[in-house]
This record gives structure tokens, sequence and C-alpha cells, in this order.
């Protein structure tokens, strides 16, 4: 039993590594059972005289040890299951281990692991003691030199970090190749690949005229489907270029898509390792929305080779300042390659759904924090997302020219370093002899702020007051918060749609603005947080009338969306707390109205349509009931399809555009049509499933045949049963469309649901595809059957849980997440949340899954 919460890092115990590790000379003799790796280490001390060699190891059988050519004695060795430690070692010297690990047995799929038979890597983030023995920290940069030596048939492809040197053949039908990095990077970005792969080639001339050899491997067969990653890669290339001036600063720049991968992908220099569900793409297998995250990712990773690779960060706790920058730059470049205003939307209901939940539970923290129990715990959407937003919020302030002049400053001050934030804005203050001291507070403060905003009226003086407050509600360990400094990007509107704009920086509790308006001015409307300036709630007293105005008045695209959120979020309460039985006609009619006017923005036209999930809602009100909130919006979008029907049968009724392209322009017309069929599922008319499986049967390509799929298999009935049985049958060779199959249903079934699928043979605890295609579709996604009062979504995902965590810490410290909200749920879910919670930490979970656990029971 485990009851103790694992022993917290802190960022203020950091110190700096007592040693250089100026070059790494890397020897791996590959089996799958039995792998040899000597590790030749050049060291040099650079700090305290006393201090003794510490070096980190998990799971490694410890071969041999010297030091300048001669064995160091067993009692000289201090070895731990975490390490080992030399004492009086000299001021420079070189230290060679020779180590034997199993990469057929590591399930965790951290540090050298197997993938359909070949070997693969994943350090990030402390995956690299799994491999041998050093310092596992990003603040130790070096050299690497890898030779690898393996079974030329079974593995005819070696691959590792930086340009490929000498390869041949050696004795018993093995082959040898070397691969050397000239950049000096710190262990959790070495990367190591050997098997035998299809090659999608390709290649890319820099801007000063350099040719790049681009490759991207995959699985036997699916090379022409890597033809949408190369396309994003190349893109993604010639963007960094354009916009920061960053030039790729290698020969050759390759991509291995592994199907056992913990995240999405992974940006190891020169060497990008992917989950093949962001590689392999077309359209009978992938959606648009597989496309648009290709592209995203792939494009991330690449832009991580200078905000990561290049310049990376000091320790973990800094790990928002190549996350957060990344996923900035991630995002911008997918909006120059798409819509802005859908790009923008869309990373707000990501950021709403994910982060603000984050912020208003128990799991709450810092972009920055200031301790952590697990590392790998630290991924999470407040690191990410709102790292990106807090970017996003400096450049609005410094405009354009000045933010590309402190990039610019970074990039070169601190190339080849390992950094802080600290570091990072005092390139900004530079270059705009500006004081962020309290702007940094975003990066130290917990929680999502939030802005009241109250408006005065005076038609004789046609003076208009706008006061706005801030608050920050209290997260845990950090009761108390300091007033932030908040961009807010605003507008007075007429009701003939003009208007004037302005950027507010509210710095203080509260502020009030006033303004004069020219003679026979009526009331304008006010747009506060336009764009979706800064990551805080907005909370304001408008009347009905007013926020139908803004809808229709609205000049900001992602204001005039948010007004319809904002609206639909007010009739969802009321019809799940029983204040109304029927949705306001008028209210369905204005949003109807709304999206038939944007169908020449089909893309921005399907966002319309869609209502706030259950998740969202839960901080609109509490105690939050998933189940009553849920039937309460599938009301509402059953209203909104009937002023929407004869709209939907014209749009459904027209082609499919061919021939299929992921472009934006088609993308949006697809996402049109896949939000009607969203609507129609959702009708509750009797004709629904046939209409579906209609649909499912005639679709041309996986994103509307996927949309229709979902539809039926959230009814009961024949059709669902003939679309599900079709489907499989179809698609059970593939894994990454039958991951889609067992999401369907878990996205829509209930805790029965669950344990037929895990109970299916193609079910696979050692995937995480595959698992979360089922516990988290579940978990994360349908919460009110997860939530069901009875507690049976909970003890379904719980026994998975635990499976998962033997298997898999940090696949099971992930599903865990799912409990961030319990909280603040209506009594007879929250308590058998709490019991699940009880349960688990009870249970012998790994260091990762019970630093979850002991954090959501606070």
């Amino acid at each position: 039993m485990r009851t103790e919460a694992p022993v917290a890092v802190q960022l203020s115990d950091y110190s700096p590594y007592p040693f250089e590790i100026e070059q790494v000379d890397l020897r791996f003799d590959l089996h799958p059972d039995a792998t040899l790796v000597r590790a030749d280490l050049k060291i040099r001390r650079t700090g305290d005289a006393n201090a003794p060699l510490e070096l980190d190891g998990e799971a490694l059988n410890l071969k041999s040890i010297t030091i300048d050519g001669k064995s160091v004695p067993d009692d000289a060795v201090e070895l731990t299951s975490s390490g080992l430690t030399l004492a009086n070692v000299p001021d420079d010297f070189t230290l060679v281990t020779e180590v034997e690990i199993a990469p057929s047995q590591n399930t965790a799929l951290s540090g050298l692991y197997m993938s359909g038979g070949r070997f693969c890597t994943q350090c990030e983030a402390i995956g690299f003691r799994r491999i041998t023995f050093y310092p596992d920290r990003p603040d130790v940069m070096s050299r690497f030199t890898v030779r690898m030596t393996a079974d030329k048939e079974t593995y005819p492809i070696l691959l590792a970090n930086g340009t490929p040197g000498e390869a041949g053949n050696v004795d018993d039908g093995r082959h040898f190749a070397v691969w050397d990095d000239p950049h000096k990077k710190p262990a959790y970005l070495f990367a190591l690949c050997a098997g035998d792969y299809d090659v999608y080639r390709d290649q890319f001339t820099t801007m000063s005229g350099k040719t790049i050899d681009l490759a991207i491997h995959v699985d036997k067969g699916d090379a022409d489907r890597a033809a949408w990653a190369m396309d994003s890669l190349k893109r993604s290339m010639k963007w960094d270029e354009e916009t920061y001036g960053r030039e790729y600063d290698l020969g050759v720049f390759n991509i291995v898509a592994v199907r056992d991968f913990n995240f999405g992908a992974m940006e190891n220099k020169g060497l990008n390792i992917f989950n093949s569900a962001y590689v392999l793409a077309d359209e009978d297998t992938a959606t648009d929305a597989d496309f648009e995250a290709i592209e995203s990712i792939v494009a991330h990773e690449y832009f991580h080779n200078w905000t990561g690779n290049r310049i990376t960060c000091r320790d973990w706790f800094q790990l928002c300042l190549k996350e957060g920058l990344t996923v900035f730059r991630d995002q911008n470049f997918s909006a120059d390659m798409r819509s802005r205003p859908v790009q923008r939307i869309k990373d707000v209901i990501r950021l709403r759904a994910r982060q603000f939940a984050e912020d208003a539970g128990p799991l709450a923290h810092s972009v920055r924090p200031e301790a952590y129990g697990a590392i790998d715990n630290l991924y999470t959407a407040t690191v990410y997302e709102k790292g990106a937003e807090i970017i996003g919020m400096l450049r609005r302030m410094l405009g354009e020219e000045t933010y590309r002049k402190g990039m610019d400053l970074y990039f070169d001050r601190h190339d080849g370093q390992a950094v802080t934030i600290e570091d990072f804005y005092a390139c900004f203050e530079e270059v705009s002899e500006q004081d962020f001291s309290q702007f940094a507070l975003w990066y130290s403060q917990a929680g999502t702020p939030e802005i009241t905003m109250e408006e005065t009226w005076d038609p004789e003086t046609r003076e208009i007051a706008v006061t706005l407050k801030q608050k920050t509600p209290a997260t845990p360990g950090q009761p108390v918060k300091k007033p932030l400094l908040i961009p807010m990007e605003m507008a007075l509107i007429d009701d003939e749609g003009n208007m004037a704009e302005w950027i507010t920086l509210l710095e203080d509790e509260e502020l009030t603005m006033t303004f004069d308006l020219p003679e026979g001015s009526e009331r304008p409307l006010v747009s506060i947080n336009r764009d979706f300036t800064a990551p805080v709630r907005i909370k304001r007293d408008l009347s009905r009338d007013d926020q139908l105005a803004m809808i229709r008045l609205e000049t900001d695209p992602f204001n005039q969306w948010d007004s319809v959120q904002s609206l639909v979020k007010e009739e969802i309460l009321a019809l799940s707390e029983g204040s109304q039985t029927e949705p306001d006609d008028a209210l369905v009619e204005a949003v109807a109205v709304a999206i038939q006017g944007a169908v020449d923005d089909p893309a921005f036209a399907a966002l319309l349509t869609r209502l706030p999930d259950v998740g969202e809602m839960f901080l609109e009100r509490q105690p939050a009931d998933p189940v009553a909130l849920n039937t309460a919006r599938k009301k509402l979008q059953a209203a909104l399809f009937g002023k929407l029907s004869g709209f939907a049968d014209d749009i459904l009724a027209k082609s499919s555009p061919e021939p299929y392209d992921p472009g934006a322009e088609q993308a949006g017309e697809r996402a049109l049509r896949t939000a009607l069929i969203n609507l129609l599922a959702a009708s509750g008319r009797e004709e629904a499933g046939e209409r579906l499986l209609g649909l499912y049967e005639a679709a041309p390509n996986m994103t509307e045949k996927l949309a229709a799929l979902r539809g039926l298999a959230g009814l009961d009935g024949k059709a669902r049963d003939t679309a599900l049985t079709d489907f499989e049958q179809d698609w059970k060779s593939n894994p990454l469309v039958m991951d889609k199959w067992f999401g369907v249903q878990a996205g829509t079934g209930d805790a029965e649901t669950i344990s037929k699928l895990v109970a299916h043979p193609d079910f696979d605890l050692r995937n995480p595809n595959r698992v979360r295609s089922v516990a988290a579709a579940f978990a994360m996604q349908n919460l009110s059957a997860f939530h069901a009062p009875d507690g049976a979504g909970y003890k379904v995902v719980e026994d998975i849980i635990l499976k998962a965590d033997k298997v898999n810490p940090a696949l099971g410290a992930r599903l865990l997440t799912a409990f961030e909200q319990w909280r603040i749920l209506e009594p007879k879910a929250k308590a058998e949340a709490e019991a699940c919670l009880r349960r688990l930490q009870a249970a012998d979970l790994s260091k990762n899954s019970a630093d979850i656990v002991s954090r959501a029971l606070g």
C-alpha cells in the first residue's frame, strides 16, 4: 500500500552540475533482449573541488567501469537503483562504463525500447538514464558521437542525431553506422532508431542556398501516406525562415514514425520521432482533423530546433520556455496556413476545455511551478497552452517589430545554452526598454484571472464609463494573488457596426475608463478581450437584447463566436436546472441565422454550430451535474437542427468536394458538413439512424464517414450495429483507423461499452494509442457517462488505470488527470469519485500516478 505523497523536487534547490561533459562517445551493440551500451565520457570539473561524480541510471546492468583506462574497484562505486556515485575523481578524466539493457522488456516506453520489432528511444524528460549512466539533466550539454551495430537483415537502417558518418559490414551478418552531432545537446534530446522501414524522401533548399536531405521512415507499405507530413515539414522550414529568420543547421533531417509512443512526437536534434498517428494520412484513413494535427505537430517539433534544441531549458521548471514558446509558434504557423480567426477559436476551445479546468481544480499549478513530484506530470495544458498565451500577450504589448527584435536577440545571445525564463525576458526588456517584472507574475501565479466589467451610460452627456476589476481565485498553495499585467483589446461599437479600438493594460485591481461620444450618439456596445487577447474569464451583465446585438454587430470573429457561446451556455444551464423546459425559440433562431449568414466561410459557420462541451459548463455553475448538462445540451442541439433542417438538407445533398484536398478551403466545407451531421445525430428524429447510415455508406472520405459513424454510435438500433460492424471489417488490419473505431464507441457509450471494448482481442494495454482511444475518450470526452452518479464510469476506468500503471506509469498518470474536477460535481458523483481516488491511493501505484492522486485529493 502506498499512502505517502512522492517527495517533491524544488526549484529553489537548483544548483549547477559541478562537472562538464565535454564529449560523449556511445557504442551500441543492439539486441532486443540484451543490448550492450558503452559510454566514453570526457569529463572536466567546473565546480566544487570536493564534489563527487553523481550519475543517473535506472534498470541498468553494470558490466564494467574505468577511469582513464583503469578499472574502478567495486568498493569505490556507490551503486543504487537510481544511479551511481564516484568519490575522489580527478579534475579532468575519461570515464568508460559498459551496461546491458533489455529494450524488449521496456514497456514504459522511456529510454531504448522496441516498437513493431524496431529499436527506438524516448529520452524526454528523464529517459536517457535508462540507456546508460549519465547526468540526466537539461543543463548538462555535450557533443555526442554514436556507433551502432545490429543485424543487417533485420535492422538495415541505423539512425541517430546529427550527420551520418562511416558505415559498413562486420562479422556474423551484422553492420554498423556512425553518427556525429556537431551541436551540443542535453541527454534528453538523444535519439536512436534501428529497423527496416519504407522511406519517403525529399529535399529542401534553405534561404542561404543549402540543400537539406529530408526523409520520413514509416512501416512497410506506408510511404505514400507520409506525403502530407513531408509537405508540412517543408512549409514549416520555409515559414520559420520567413517569420523568425531561422535556418535549419544540419545537412539531413529525419523523422521516424512508431506505433508505440507516449506522446505526439519528440524533437530530438535532426531525428524527430513521431507517434505514427501524427505522420500517416490519406483521405481513406485520416480525417481533416488528423491532417490538421499532423501539420501542427510536424511544425511544432521542427520549430523546437531553435526553441528547445539550439536553446534549451536550464532545468525542468523552465519547461514552458521551450514548450509554451513553441506552441505559440506552431499556432501562428497554422493560422497562416489556414484561417487565422478559425485557428484562434480552436486554440481557445482547447485552452478552455483543458487548461481552465486544470486551473480550477486540485491539480492547478503555475506555468513555472515551484515544485513537482514527478517530471512527466509537468507536461500539462498549463505549461503548453497557457504558456503560449503568455507569449501572445507579450507580442501584442510590444508589437510585431519589437517582438521580433527581442526574439533575434534571444537567439543570438543564448544559442547553445540552457537558460531560464528570466534570460528570455531580459532580451525583451532590453529591446523595449520596459520592465516586465509584473508581467512575469503570469509564470509564477496559478489560476485563471477573472475580469469583471461594469458599464455606466449617461444619455445626457453621452459619456460611457467602463470599469474593469481583476481577481484570480485561490489555488492550492497560493491563497493570495497579486494583480497581473493584463493586456485587453477593446472596442466601442455603434448600432451600425462602426467602432473605435484600443488596447488597455490592466495593471491594478481596478481601472475605470471614460469616453465622451459625439452629439446624437446612442449607447454603444463594449467589445472586450477581442481575439481573446488574454487567457482570462470575463464576467459582465448584459441583457438578452444586448447579447443578441453583440452577435449581430460584433466585428471581431472571435467575439462574435464567443457571444453565441455565452448565450448558449446560459440556455444549457437554464434547461439543466429546470428553470425552463424548452429552448428559447428566439435564441435558437438567432444562432441559426448566424450560422446561415456565415456560409461563405464554412469553417467559421461550423464553429457557430458547436455548443459548449459538458466539461466547459462545469466552470459556469457548481455543483456540476454532467448528466443534466448533457441532456440539456442535446435538447438544444435538437432544437437547432430543427431550425437548420432545410439548410442541412441542402448542404448534405451536395457532393463532397473532390478530388480530395486536405487544405483549408476544402476542409472548411467538410467541417460544415460534419457539423450538420453531428446535429442530425442529436436531433432525436426517427429517421436519423437511416439517414446517418446512408451518409456513412456514401461518404467519399474518412472525415465524413467517421462523423456519420460517431453519430450512429450514439444511437440504438440496427443502423448503428451495421455501421460499426462494417467499419471494423474494413479496417481491422489498420491499427490507426481501428483506434477511431474504439474511440467513437468510448466517446458515446457507457461503462458497459468500455468493458466490452477492453475485452476486445485488439485492445492492448501496451499501446498508448489504443488505451487512450478507449479510456481517455471515455473519461475526458464522454463526461456524462464517466461521471455517472452510480460510479460505474469511475470503476471501469479505475481498473484500466491500475493495469496500465503497471505497464506504463506515464500513461497511467495521464489517465488520472480525468479526475481533476471531481470536487465540483453534484454530491452523488462527487462521493463516488472520491471513493475511487481513495481506492487508488491505497493501491501500489507508480510515483507518477501516486503524485496525481495525492494532489487530486489534496
